[in-house]
């Protein structure tokens, strides 16, 4: 990928990486703009509670979508998603008003693409996780709980950091 990065490497490099191409012809600009069948997008304040507004979107979502099966995970992934989007989203301040928070999910059978798009161009460092301290654990979460993860710049600006995870259908 060139517009971005990648956390770790593609458990099913067929299937994920078809779906992964799938999704850079559509980029997150355009899922973002548009409604496109298969998508469901929403915006969200920078504040918290739009971390329970996420998970809530996201279990419904899924549970519309016949893949109830993976909402825990999914939830838990968007939480420290909208998360991060949220923190740093406070920065830089000119672009708080024209490109907000949104999350994006894409459904392309097997596959769910969670993207949580943000308004800062900081890109996503992984730390070695402190069990111990209240952050700094969001992303080894987000590897642990989905197939891959990464982000993509956009054009507007900021990023979408995204997941992916596959269901039974």
């Amino acid at each position: 990928m060139t517009a971005g990065g990648t956390g770790r490497m593609v458990e099913e490099p067929h299937s994920a990486a078809g779906y992964l191409r799938t999704t850079r012809a559509v980029s997150f600009d355009e899922l973002l703009a548009a409604g496109h069948s298969g998508a469901t997008a929403c915006p969200l304040p920078r504040q918290a509670d739009s971390v329970k507004t996420a998970r809530d979107v996201t279990r419904s979502t899924l549970s519309d979508w016949g893949l109830a099966e993976l909402s825990d995970d999914a939830a838990l992934v968007v939480s420290e998603l909208v998360t991060n989007a949220v923190r740093y989203a406070l920065c830089p301040p000119s672009r708080i008003e024209t490109n907000p928070i949104t999350l994006v999910l894409l459904h392309m059978s097997p596959h769910v693409l969670l993207a949580v798009a943000d308004p800062s161009d900081e890109v996503p460092t992984p730390k070695e996780p402190d069990f111990i301290s209240e952050n700094g654990r969001g992303l080894y979460i987000v590897e642990t709980y989905s197939k891959c993860w990464g982000w993509d710049h956009l054009n507007r600006g900021g990023k979408a950091v995204w997941a992916l995870f596959s269901g039974a259908s």
